[in-house]
């Protein structure tokens, strides 16, 4: 039986649609819903009731599930193997971040790793989920916080500290915020509902609770964009925010929040020799920009 039918089929029970496995396998809706019809015939029977809301795994469907999760954790590991057998800096390198510091740190950092290394071919997605390295989904992933994933090897590369901006504009026209009267008077941009209790901005509304809150948005930039505008007080990284000229920092206690970064990847990958070479790369990267990331005056 063809192991890619079968993966069809554990997509389909893992995602619980025939759209979600197919974004999850980089095909479409109608291809992963084909090769199910033709698995299925030559099963001579059903794996999934299909729903309103999407497809179940009957009972002989799950009656399989381990089976295949035990195959493809196999087949992922043969995967990693074969990759980590390189014995020089050539292959393929997907790295994983978010936002603003996928954009602003790691891609033109990957770019200087990829001018000294031609040989190795890099990407970088940067997205909010959470990327499976045990099924390379990516090689490396650059995230605050430690990784949760079982048999990765995670190393801290670095700080970034925030710290609340205004503009001159705002300031002049609304003074400068005062923790004694709750920022009375003050409008702020905060990150939205979605992204719940954020690190870098949960000091924030217990130190402003009069502050208006002009917006939320899901990423940096808007609030970046909103602080230069003069609309409004936003929390930002420091890198963003010293670079602006017309920004200004405004100390106030419990600042500053230094965050860490580290980076992860699989433990099968630890002898890759693209990999090991990144990562010494970014560590070193990571040292260079340390003034930017995280400003001496800031470090605890």
């Amino acid at each position: 039986m063809d192991w890619d039918d079968l993966k069809i089929a554990l997509a389909i029970a893992r995602h619980g649609s025939l759209s979600a496995a197919a974004r999850a396998l980089g095909s479409t809706q109608p291809t992963v819903g084909r090769r199910l019809d033709a698995l299925e015939q030559r099963l001579g029977a059903k794996l999934f009731e299909r729903e309103a809301g999407g497809m179940r795994a009957n009972a002989l469907g799950r009656s399989l599930l381990d089976g295949l999760e035990q195959m493809d954790a196999g087949a992922l590991a043969v995967q990693r193997r074969i990759a980590a057998r390189d014995t020089g800096l050539d292959g393929a390198l997907t790295v994983t971040s978010l936002d603003w510091l996928g954009d602003e740190v790691i891609a033109p950092m990957l770019a200087r790793f990829g001018a000294l290394h031609p040989g190795v071919a890099l990407e970088v997605i940067n997205d909010v989920r959470v990327f499976n390295l045990a099924r390379r989904e990516a090689d490396l992933a650059f995230r605050f916080g430690s990784f949760a994933q079982e048999n990765l090897i995670e190393r801290r590369v670095g700080d970034v500290a925030y710290a609340l901006y205004a503009s001159e504009a705002y300031l002049a026209a609304h003074g400068r915020p005062d923790p004694a009267d709750g920022f009375d008077g003050h409008a702020l941009v905060l990150m939205d509902h979605a992204a719940g209790a954020v690190a870098h901005e949960a000091w924030l509304p217990p130190l402003a609770p009069r502050a208006r809150v002009a917006l939320r948005a899901n990423g940096l930039r808007a609030h970046l964009a909103a602080v230069r505008d003069g609309a409004a007080m936003a929390v930002l990284p420091c890198l963003l925010g010293e670079r602006e000229p017309q920004l200004r920092r405004l100390d106030l206690a419990p600042q500053p929040l230094v965050r860490a970064v580290r980076v992860g990847f699989h433990s099968d990958m630890r002898q890759t020799p693209r990999l090991r070479a990144l990562v010494d790369f970014a560590v070193a990267e990571f040292e260079r920009q340390s003034e930017c990331l995280c400003p001496p005056d800031l470090r605890r």
